[in-house]
């Protein structure tokens, strides 16, 4: 009987066990986890979101995996998690932020979209016939010029973040960012500070392997070239280990024609 009843608990998307826990919501976070890292950064003029954007084959087409999304001119969104899941939240978020101008005339609030979403997210956690999300957002924005970033995860739950991390390898990619951001940070640092705090994940990331995007006051939402993350890399001299790579091997070649 005992074991019926824990697989009761495990399968009910709304029955919590006997020590207070929704084993369903446990396992979309679980879910999250095992994707690949988004990071948000807050900084003095904005708010900056980098994720990890490897094709899963050489035969995808790169620009097809969507981690960054441009929600309202002043708003975007770095998911992590079920690919499916996310798009569904980000389709949701978008006709909320519209629903805001079209009744009132201006953009909407950086943390009244978050609670609409998260409000959204948590029922699916209360309600028969559903599961919970297997995504978590990273929603950041210009709020009346100032620089907001909160996140959301599974459960429903909205917390408002300096600087964070969701999906794979966030305890190491947190670490770092605890280490590495101050207050008032400036935006060009931000933007380096994302690309590093990527690479703790995987010393071999590069440029074209991650997408980066810059929400301020003035430019609102821009997703950043290819050639601009290049620039950010060699800026922050990340890509200064794989150039001594490249001179060893070049100079053991050179010895072995030798």
């Amino acid at each position: 009987m005992r074991g019926n009843d824990q697989q009761a608990y495990d399968r009910g998307t709304s029955l919590f066990s006997p020590d207070g826990r929704i084993y369903q919501v446990e396992y979309a976070r679980e879910a999250v986890s095992r994707g690949a890292p988004s990071v948000g950064i807050r900084t003095a003029d904005g708010v900056v979101l980098a994720a990890q954007s490897r094709a899963g084959s050489s035969l995808m087409e790169s620009e097809s995996i969507e981690k960054l999304h441009k929600l309202d001119d002043n708003i975007g969104a770095a998911s992590a998690g079920h690919v499916a899941d996310a798009r569904q939240l980000i389709d949701f978020a978008r006709r909320q932020a519209q629903v805001n101008r079209l009744r009132y005339g201006e953009p909407i609030d950086v943390e009244a979209l978050t609670k609409f979403l998260t409000d959204h997210i948590q029922e699916n956690t209360q309600r028969g016939g559903t599961r919970p999300y297997g995504a978590a957002l990273l929603i950041g924005g210009s709020q009346n010029g100032t620089p907001r970033l909160f996140a959301a995860d599974p459960s429903g739950t909205p917390n408002e973040w300096k600087a964070t991390v969701i999906g794979g390898s966030s305890a190491d990619i947190q670490e770092h960012l605890e280490a590495e951001w101050s207050e008032g940070i400036s935006h060009d640092d931000g933007l380096a500070l994302a690309a590093e705090s990527l690479r703790v994940a995987n010393d071999e990331l590069g440029p074209a392997e991650v997408s980066i995007a810059s929400i301020t006051a003035d430019d609102g939402y821009r997703s950043l070239t290819v050639d601009e993350i290049t620039d950010i890399f060699e800026a922050a001299d990340l890509a200064h280990g794989d150039e001594e790579e490249s001179a060893d091997d070049e100079a053991d070649t050179t010895e072995d024609d030798s």
